[in-house]
Parts: C-alpha cells; structure tokens; sequence
C-alpha cells in the first residue's frame, strides 16, 4: 500500500500539461518533416523543439510518480522513459509519414506493460504507476524521434531524396565514388545513444534539483526546458556530421536562443524562492580547540 506525501498544489494541471506536451511534439515533428516534403534540411530544428516539448511534458509526470514518496527513483524513471521509447521510436522510424503515431500507440502500450509488472508482480502498487509510465515510454519515443529528426533531418529509416540523411546508413569517399557505411551513420555511429543519455538526464534532471519544500511548478519546468535547450545545441553540433552546415548552424542559434531565455528565466525564479539572505558573523573559534 502507498501514501501519496506530497500533494501538487496550484499551477497547471498535469493533464493540460499532458495534452500541451503531445501536441506540441506531434505538431513539431510534422514540422520537421517538411525537410522531406520541400526538400531541405533547414526545418530540422522542428525536431529538437518537439522532444523539448515531450521532455517538459515527461519531467511533470516524473513530479506526479515521485510525490508518492519514491523521490530515489527519479533518475531511473527518466531511463524507462527512454529505455522503453527507444523501442517504439526504432520500430516506428519504417512506417515514413506515420511514424509520430506509430510511436505513441507502441510506446504507450510497452510503457502500459511495464507499469502493470511494477505494480503487479514487483508489488510497487502505486495508483498512478500505470498511466505514469505510459506517459513516460511516449515521451521517451517522441524525444528520441525529435532530436534523430534535428540530427539527420528526418525521422525516417530511409526518407526519399538525396538531401534527406539516413539513420541506418551514411556514405564514405573512396576513390572518389561514395559509397554507403553503416560505421557513420546515425544509429551506427552510436549518435542515438548520445542522444538517449541527453534526453534521459534532461526529464529527471528538473524535478531532482528543484525537490523539496520550497518546490514551485514553474521554476521546475523552466529548469526543464533549460535543459533540453541544452540538449539541443548538443544535438545541433553532432548534426554537422550529417546535415547541411547551414542548417546545423540554423538549429544551434534556436537552440542557443532558447537556452539564453529559459536560463534568464530560471535564475529569475530562483530568486525569488531563495531563502531570505541574513548577514549573520561566522561563528567564533573557541582558543585551544
């Protein structure tokens, strides 16, 4: 049996939060697939603002699951979320257009399964671990295909068109002819796993640094998305390797814009929580001791 001990007061509803979070993440990676479409690479960016969307969302359900007194599972939730997204995102990547959907319906489904094994068979039996890591196994999957998305310009295994990277393979020169290397592409290049450890610390890393008694919604989510802007200069330095420059640099000014607010914000926030400063003397060293 659990006890929830720490209540949500005030601010957004996590279910608005949970609506903006999807929608947001749908509309942005559909934005990024305009690359295919138009034949660009310069909506990339698209791609890192869905999963700062879907990270957002994701860090307010790690707020709900944690108030039910497992504080210490706070970092391991944002692993499932993407331990169980990578699943849904590489099955989906075959299905082109479709994918965002495909993604969400399979990764809601294993992150069902496995909060059934948690509450059921490891008898963790806390009332929202179901529906906290479904949410969470969808938020993984849309992270993942946003940030691919920004790195390769498109979400797909082999999009249409020369000016589209591919996540399984890329090219190598020899002798002049280019020909295809699994070596430097996305996935065997291990970028994806880069990216999973980015995506992973950036929904928990808000909710671990901002718990506590003096926890406010707003200055949480901030962090959030702080960190995801982080995330996606990251993300917009590897695209070098596999995207135009231009649209790489085009992805890093969003990014780096983006950080610059949400950080500004931040420190705004936490000041105005701080504790109250006192000018108190240090305490007096006794002679002899």
């Amino acid at each position: 049996m659990s006890v929830k001990v720490e209540v949500i007061e005030g601010g957004v509803p996590h279910q608005k939060i949970l609506i903006a979070g999807l929608v947001l993440a749908v509309i942005g990676l559909y934005l990024s697939y305009l690359n295919v479409i138009v034949g660009t690479q310069m909506f990339a960016f698209f791609g890192g603002l869905a999963a700062i969307a879907a990270l957002v969302w994701g860090s307010h359900t790690i707020k709900v699951l944690a108030s039910y007194g497992i504080g210490t599972g706070v970092p391991s939730a944002g692993m499932i979320a993407f331990g169980s997204g990578v699943i849904a995102f590489l099955f989906a990547t075959k299905y082109g257009v479709l994918a965002p959907i495909v993604a969400i319906v399979l990764a809601a489904v294993i992150g069902a399964i496995l909060g059934y094994l948690a509450n059921e068979v490891l008898s963790m039996h806390i009332p929202v671990m179901i529906k906290s890591l479904t949410e969470m196994a969808v938020v993984g999957a849309l992270s993942l295909m946003g940030f691919s998305a920004m790195i390769t310009g498109s979400f797909a295994f082999s999009p249409q068109g020369s000016f589209i990277f591919s996540l399984t393979t890329g090219s190598v020169k020899v002798l002049g002819m280019s020909l295809p290397s699994y070596q430097s592409s996305y996935i065997g290049g291990a970028l994806i796993a880069t990216v999973f450890l980015l995506g992973a610390i950036a929904i928990q890393h808000g909710f671990n640094a901002c718990l506590g008694p003096g926890w406010k919604q707003d200055r949480m989510l901030m962090l959030v998305a702080e960190c995801g802007f982080l995330s996606m200069m990251m993300c917009a330095i590897m695209s070098v390797a596999l995207i135009s420059l231009a649209a790489a640099i085009l992805s890093f000014i969003v990014g780096l814009l983006g950080w610059y607010y949400t950080y500004t914000k931040y420190i705004e926030l936490s000041k105005r929580d701080a504790a109250a400063w006192l000018d108190a003397k240090p305490i007096p060293e006794v002679e002899g001791h």
